[in-house]
């Protein structure tokens, strides 16, 4: 992250943050921060382009909402990893997916909006790419206040 500047590095630890459940959540941001709300939202919209920020948007409670999140495993031969990714970062359900160097070299999260869609959609992924999904369901929620330093 070396190729941003002070503005932008204080802005990706400001994102981190809570918004307020407003109309325009930016202002009050932008305002603390020296900024107009255009240029911040501008910097923003830079910094998902440029692959600063890869993923910027609230996290949900699925569960709580009915729905339903399970960590989901793949091992995934080298020579067909990008393909397989593509296939199953194609689904709306997939939350984030991660390469590993370990036998099981695909782990990621689905959340879906029904405790049943998750076997539908890993049943889905495994017909699709001829490789078995594993699930790991949640057994117990730990809040760790995950936060990185720009």
């Amino acid at each position: 992250m070396s190729t941003i500047d002070e503005v932008d590095r204080a802005l990706v630890n400001a994102l981190q943050d809570d918004l307020p459940l407003d109309h325009r959540p930016f202002a009050p941001l932008a305002e603390k921060m020296g900024l107009t709300e255009d240029e911040l939202l501008t910097r923003v919209a830079n910094l998902r382009a440029s692959g600063v920020l890869t993923r910027f948007g609230p996290f949900f409670d699925a569960a709580a909402m009915g729905g339903a999140f399970c960590l989901c495993a793949m091992e995934v031969p080298a020579d067909r990893f990008d393909e397989v990714c593509e296939q199953v970062n194609a689904h709306p359900e997939v939350a984030h997916n991660y390469e590993r160097s370990h036998k099981l070299n695909m782990w990621f999260v689905l959340a879906c909006e029904t405790p049943d869609c998750i076997d539908q959609i890993a049943t889905r992924i495994e017909q699709e790419t001829g490789l078995e999904v594993m699930q790991f369901p949640k057994l117990r929620e730990f809040f760790i206040g995950f936060r990185v330093a720009a």
